[in-house]
């Protein structure tokens, strides 16, 4: 089973591909895995090959070169990150939506071309984004998507291309609504909500971290761990249980600034609060306050998507996976 994930050099792509190489997929026997990237991709040790391939999703040519290797299953992870999509409209709309279209395009044109059955499952990480206010308390199942964000409408458009081409027959796809995912290691991204993890990574290494935002924002995380928790499971699991409905939101953790700020009290005390330094930011808050605070994922937690039930596990996560002995 030949395994394509796109945006593998990324944060997420990096701990799937750890995990892949550490538990494999109860779908099948990975024979090969494949990262894809505008940069290139670490290649750990691994018992199959791996090989890492270097391009612009949002080139035709380089989308129908990778539908030409025939992958059995694709972890689309390629996007312009919310705060770069919005500042950059043409970016992000070459790489968040016409690159999808034109990977799904060529994907269709192998699947036709085929002399054996080919449909690859495609797991593609959509986000919250897609929602817009006026919000109920809580987001269901049932809720409209209607984005008010440059970024969400094109996770939103990539929704309805995944369910189109499955439906046809083309892919078998899934898109998986992703929380916030927090915290992440590294230094901030140009993600509008960076500092959700900013305001606990930075403190815990010791660093000054800025708050754009009021303590009363609330908002719907969940980990790395998590993260790749989903991709895993969306990967093995059956999609007929979905119906024509392919998108899921994703369970998560619903809590306000200040409910982190509060178990990062508790877990590494009041010096490290105190290097958070609050900075209104205008631009940030007005992206902010379009998103979702809170969901009631029936569906996923039925299909047995699973993540933290706490902020402080969120953190612990955080430190026992990227400040070992610490």
């Amino acid at each position: 089973m030949r395994v394509l994930i796109l945006g593998g050099a990324g944060m997420v792509g990096r701990k799937l591909v750890g995990r892949l190489i550490a538990d494999g997929l109860s779908a099948g026997t990975i024979s090969e895995l494949i990262l894809h990237d505008v940069v290139a991709a670490a290649k750990p040790e691994a018992s199959f090959p791996v090989t890492g391939l270097v391009g612009n999703l949002a080139d035709p040519d380089e989308a129908r070169k990778l539908a030409k290797l025939k992958p059995d299953i694709i972890f689309h992870l390629a996007a312009i990150v919310s705060g770069e999509a919005e500042q950059n409209f043409v970016k992000g709309w070459d790489i968040n939506a016409r690159g999808t279209w034109w990977f799904l395009e060529a994907l269709r044109e192998e699947t036709e071309a085929s002399e054996q059955a080919y449909c690859p499952k495609l797991v593609f990480t959509s986000s919250i984004a897609v929602f817009g206010a006026p919000f109920p308390d809580k987001i269901t199942d049932e809720f409209l998507t209607a984005p008010q964000t440059s970024y969400g409408a094109q996770k939103a458009m990539t929704e309805l291309l995944v369910n189109d081409y499955s439906r046809k027959g083309f892919i078998d796809g899934v898109s998986i609504r992703l929380p916030t995912i927090c915290v992440r290691p590294g230094k901030p991204n140009l993600a509008a909500s960076s500092f959700f993890s900013g305001i606990i990574r930075e403190p815990l290494n010791g660093q000054e971290a800025i708050l754009p935002v009021p303590d009363t924002v609330r908002h719907w995380h969940a980990s790395p761990r998590s993260a790749v928790g989903f991709l895993v499971h969306a990967a093995n699991m059956d999609t007929s249980a979905l119906g024509a409905r392919r998108a899921l939101n994703m369970p998560g953790v619903s809590c306000t600034v200040a409910e982190q700020i509060d178990a990062l009290r508790v877990i590494a005390g009041s010096d490290a609060v105190k290097l958070i330094r609050r900075e209104p930011n205008d631009a940030i808050m007005n992206i902010v306050k379009t998103w979702a605070q809170d969901f009631a994922p029936e569906r996923a937690l039925a299909l047995g998507f699973s993540a933290e039930t706490s902020f402080d596990q969120i953190i612990k996560i955080y430190i026992s996976e990227e400040q070992p002995g610490s």
